[in-house]
């Protein structure tokens, strides 16, 4: 299993190197631009959901007593 991060982030420098194509019709350009539009979000997404996770703390769990602190 792929991380979708990586996944999003390789499809994207796709689109965008179809963007950079020189005989590129002005609709292609701009559905193109829709598309890294969309998967920029995609992964703005991912990274935000990772940093929530990584901050959030664990929940307590049933029968387990808490660290003592130093």
């Amino acid at each position: 299993m792929n991380d979708p991060l990586t996944e999003l982030s390789a499809r994207l420098e796709e689109a965008a190197e179809r963007l950079r194509a020189p005989d590129l019709e002005i609709d292609e350009a701009l559905a193109h631009i829709e598309e890294c539009a969309r998967l920029a979000s995609e992964a703005s997404s991912q990274v935000d959901q990772r940093t929530r996770a990584a901050l959030e703390p664990l929940p307590d769990l049933p029968g387990q007593l808490p660290l003592p602190t130093a």
